[in-house]
């Protein structure tokens, strides 16, 4: 399994835990945070929403990491001179024709 494949299973796991962080959340009061019932209970209203805002920035950071870090493994260094793409194309375009030149017409000696 290559590094780049690695990553995009990792990217794929943590979009889908974002996914799900997000879709947890209420922004009017309602969600996990309501469902846990007041105050007095362990944790909170207040602990639920600190806990799934952290995690929500937690998460889409580890995914730009991890989208920049792939973007590296996919071409193996820092430059894109070693791209296959750059390699096939100026392998393809055929070198150019010298300019001819147009012919010029002749015109008949005049008849004597």
């Amino acid at each position: 399994m290559s590094t780049f494949s690695i990553f995009l299973v990792l990217i794929t796991i943590v979009c889908f835990l974002l996914i799900v962080v997000i879709m947890v959340q209420n922004p009017k009061g309602g969600g996990l945070s309501s469902s846990l019932g007041g105050s007095t209970q362990m944790g909170g209203v207040q602990k639920t929403t600190d806990f799934l805002d952290k995690s929500t920035w937690t998460l889409s950071i580890v995914l730009i990491s991890l989208i920049l870090l792939s973007s590296l493994s996919f071409t193996g260094t820092l430059s894109d001179s070693d791209s296959k793409i750059i390699d096939n194309t100026e392998a393809t375009v055929p070198a150019t024709p010298a300019p001819t030149q147009p012919a010029v017409p002749v015109t008949p000696a005049p008849a004597k």
